[in-house]
């Protein structure tokens, strides 16, 4: 009987001290003491001591531990919610960074503002210097923390409290790591991306991009490793999993909408370069006799600058992610291309010019890795060859291999760049 009044003495004096000066020690020596206490009754249960020796042995612990276990899950709550806001506060105050508030929003009314196309209410476009505003090791410092927490709360918690207590902590990481930090980067990230007309656009947002990917494996890792075990076999579970699902389908949602203005932001650029670098005479040069054949000023800018941006999304993302996003790059280059050219007139050494530019662009096409886009080149490349076929051979052409699928209309429209379309009466194929 003294051995057990020495240990409560004991755990009294190393607990009661830390209590209310520090909260951090206060439940490792919590955490530390439960866990040797309980090791060394399950020692003395292995030696055959009678069922009311065990009973006297867990009644023992009770009466030690139960009022500090009784209100266990409140000071792990204060202690995470002010050692994560620390952390994360640190890290802005290192950037010198002033959070800004940021409109909060379910996914219902993200959804709609991305389908009625408005902005993300964040007023101006603000330069961000291309800081990303994540970081890896307040993810790290953060997933740490709630991992300690999962830990403590598996030992201290009785078991009928058990799934609710561990789903309390999981809450407390959505909110700083999801909330506080990975959307607040996106939503700063999003309002970053310059309008699609600015000319040398800096895209940081593929960065965050990536590095939020990143940091999406982490968490999911933790919810696996050290959430699912606590949580399994309980109702919790299916309110966990729809709490992630939510929190990653909203994030998601803002990744998807930066990458679409990213590549409007890419196609701009393009656009840009186009208006300043080809010139009307590319394509209906003054001496047809003396011409280079060979791709223009304007074509090759393009196809660098291409290139540059194929490379930087595979940088970017990983897996099924850059074949998407390289795809829905690809059509918009294509498309930017086939309505590029259709303003102009092309004579016939103009139309040979225009075949060299579409075979450089096909080029770079090859740099995306996605049969389709590689595809629409393939059939621009021959739409151009009706910029310079001879007028007698026009109409097989037009029912050749590769036009033979097309609407008839689009293979009108590209006749009609010819500079001897009305010369040649070559509308006649089309009526």
């Amino acid at each position: 009987m003294s051995h057990h009044k020495t240990h409560n003495a004991h755990v009294k004096e190393k607990l009661d001290e830390a209590r209310h000066s520090d909260v951090e020690q206060y439940l490792k020596n919590l955490y530390d003491l439960y866990s040797r206490t309980t090791l060394l009754t399950n020692k003395l249960a292995e030696f055959n001591l009678g069922s009311d020796k065990h009973t006297f042995l867990s009644r023992l612990i009770k009466n030690i531990f139960s009022i500090y276990l009784e209100n266990y899950i409140e000071m792990e709550r204060q202690y995470l919610q002010s050692r994560s806001a620390m952390i994360l506060q640190r890290y802005y105050d290192s950037k010198n960074h002033q959070k800004r508030p940021l409109g909060t929003g379910s996914i219902q009314e993200l959804k709609e503002r991305i389908r009625q196309h408005t902005n993300l209410p964040l007023g101006p476009s603000i330069d961000t210097h291309g800081e990303t505003f994540l970081s890896q090791e307040v993810v790290v410092n953060l997933l740490q923390e709630t991992r300690h927490a999962f830990e403590r709360c598996h030992k201290l918690s009785d078991p009928a409290d058990l799934p609710r207590n561990a789903f309390c902590i999981f809450l407390l990481l959505v909110d700083h790591l999801c909330v506080d930090h990975i959307d607040y980067a996106l939503e700063i990230g999003l309002s970053a991306i310059p309008s699609a007309d600015a000319k040398n656009a800096n895209l940081y947002f593929l960065d965050v991009v990536q590095q939020a990917n990143t940091i999406f494996h982490l968490f999911d890792k933790q919810f696996n490793d050290h959430l699912m075990p606590l949580i399994s076999s309980s109702p919790k579970l299916t309110e966990c999993l729809h709490k992630k699902k939510e929190v990653i389908e909203q994030m998601e949602v803002k990744l998807d909408m930066g990458i679409d203005r990213t590549l409007k932001c890419m196609v701009g650029h393009m656009k840009h370069i186009l208006a300043t670098e080809q010139r009307k005479t590319d394509f209906r040069p003054e001496d047809e006799n003396n011409v280079m054949i060979q791709y223009t000023t304007a074509c090759s800018k393009v196809c660098v600058y291409v290139s540059s941006q194929v490379e930087r999304v595979r940088r970017s993302m990983d897996g099924k992610n850059v074949d998407t996003v390289l795809a829905e790059l690809g059509v918009r280059f294509h498309r930017l291309i086939h309505e590029h050219l259709q303003q102009f007139t092309y004579s016939s050494m103009g139309g040979m010019l225009a075949i060299c530019d579409v075979a450089e662009y096909r080029r770079s096409a090859k740099d995306f890795r996605v049969p389709l886009v590689l595809q629409l080149f393939d059939t621009l490349h021959a739409l151009c060859n009706l910029l310079v076929v001879a007028p007698d051979n026009l109409k097989q052409v037009c029912c050749g291999e590769q036009l033979t699928n097309l609407d008839r209309n689009l293979l009108h429209t590209f006749v009609q760049l010819r500079a001897d379309y009305r010369s040649s009466r070559l509308g006649r194929h089309f009526t």
